[in-house]
């Protein structure tokens, strides 16, 4: 039997059962961060990007997924051009009116070696939780030092950014907030019982919800070392349909595209969708990260072959 099937095999654990860690505790968090983010983006103003500016946003790994869905949500509020890029392959020739770069551990190497190389006429924003650190030298900061985390795995720094950067783009995220308190007051082994012991999840969504789609694949993976893949919706018909079967699941964030739910329905895998928010959404998934962990006897505070940041050798 292989490894993934092998989840359908395990004994569903009480509540009382799953193991207390940091990253439960930093999940649950999230919406009285997002609530404050509102005053950290209206004191920091100055140091965001402004309407008509061209703008890179800049990260690696989950900053990187906040980066694009930062990038999606300004263009569609038609804020102005907006790039998100890999610190390590940023393209030249390009012009910006401002760089807004993201990153928690504040030592990434990539991340430094791209502030170090982007012009230095050109503003930079660096939004990071970790004081003392090399990044912050290099631009203007916005430190959220509050909402660091002692998991390696990323959820309320980079949500907490991300409201952030939508509250400076004029969003009014009370009604996400109160839809992600929702979410934490469910008890999670019901809410999320269809898709506990799925033999593989695919993520899909559309805008912004695509890089939140990323994120959640990306969470699985480190947490639990579950299989998961994630697809801009409109192309999950393309061909990584061919995947799902009975006992796999398909995650959708935000509207579904028409025809989406009976194609789902023909390859019996598990439609999982909710009406909310993408990002009230994603903390669903962070929930869920702590049960399968707890189902495979994982330590999801620090998972296989990762750490708190990406040091390269010089």
């Amino acid at each position: 039997m292989n490894d993934h099937r092998a989840h359908a095999e395990l004994v569903l654990p009480s509540a009382e059962q799953t193991p207390a860690t940091h990253l439960a505790t930093e999940i649950a968090s999230q919406p009285d961060n997002w609530a404050r983010a509102q005053s950290i983006a209206s004191r920091n103003r100055a140091l965001l990007p402004g309407i008509g500016e061209r703008v890179a946003a800049i990260g690696c790994g989950t900053s990187l997924f906040m980066a694009r869905a930062y990038a999606a949500l300004r263009e569609r509020a038609g804020y102005g051009p907006t790039d998100a890029w890999p610190a390590g392959q940023i393209p030249g020739g390009r012009h910006y009116d401002r760089y807004v770069v993201i990153c928690r551990s504040g030592t990434t190497t990539e991340v430094i070696d791209a502030l170090r190389a982007l012009p230095t006429e050109i503003p930079r924003t660096i939004i990071c939780s970790s004081p003392g650190t090399p990044v912050l030298a290099l631009g203007d900061s916005i430190l959220i030092d509050e909402v660091d985390e002692r998991s390696v795995v990323q959820t309320r720094f980079a949500t907490t950014t991300l409201a952030i950067l939508r509250w400076s783009l004029g969003e009014d995220l009370t009604p996400v907030i109160a839809q992600a308190r929702e979410v934490l007051a469910q008890e999670p082994a019901a809410a999320l019982a269809a898709v506990r012991y799925a033999d593989q999840i695919t993520f899909t969504g559309m805008g912004f919800a695509a890089a939140l789609a990323e994120e959640a694949a990306l969470k699985l993976r480190e947490s639990c070392q579950s299989w998961t893949e994630s697809y801009l919706a409109t192309e999950y018909r393309h061909g990584p349909i061919s995947i799902a079967a009975p006992g796999r699941a398909v995650w959708a964030f935000g509207p579904l595209l028409p025809g989406f739910t009976a194609d789902i329905a023909a390859t019996g895998a598990h439609l999982e969708h909710r009406e909310i928010d993408p990002m009230a959404d994603l903390v669903r998934v962070h929930q869920l990260c702590v049960l399968r962990a707890a189902d495979l006897g994982l330590d999801p505070d620090h998972p296989r072959s990762l750490t708190r940041s990406v040091v390269l050798d010089s």
